[in-house]
């Protein structure tokens, strides 16, 4: 199956997105939503880098490693480009899985991504990511 480069750039976003979330980045997602925004299950909508990555301080438990010792796994991405307008849209599910101690390994949540993405000088970026979780299991070691 061919994947088209600009359908790769935004792959490559959306797994940026996980990797930092996982490995505690969060000044790093912040900065992938500068110009954009991340809307919560709840409908709460948090625009800018300083937003997102003050919600994710705020909510997210990182452990002594400095992680919140997920694994984000996404899955099922279909993505959608108009080359004219340099926009695109997403669509992805998402399962997250944790381990810590008291908690052996196993998916604690799963859901879907809605993604609109822009791009600017050749640059994909996040203009909107909103998540929906569906299935919740124990999220008490992963968020306040």
């Amino acid at each position: 199956m061919y994947t088209s480069p600009v359908t790769r750039d935004i792959e490559n976003l959306i797994a940026e997105y996980a990797e930092r979330v996982d490995t505690g980045d969060l000044a790093g997602v912040g900065r992938l939503f500068a110009e954009g925004a991340f809307v919560g299950s709840d409908g709460t909508r948090f625009e800018g880098a300083g937003a997102v990555e003050g919600m994710l301080r705020d909510r997210v438990i990182l452990y002594s490693d400095g992680t919140p010792r997920t694994h984000h796994v996404t899955t099922n991405v279909r993505i959608e480009v108009d080359e004219e307008a340099d926009t695109a849209t997403g669509r992805s599910y998402v399962t997250i899985f944790q381990a810590v101690d008291g908690l052996p390994l196993q998916p604690i949540a799963a859901g879907r991504y809605q993604d609109r993405f822009v791009r600017d000088d050749g640059q994909w970026r996040f203009a909107e990511r909103l998540i929906t979780i569906h299935l919740v299991g124990d999220i008490s070691h992963h968020m306040r």
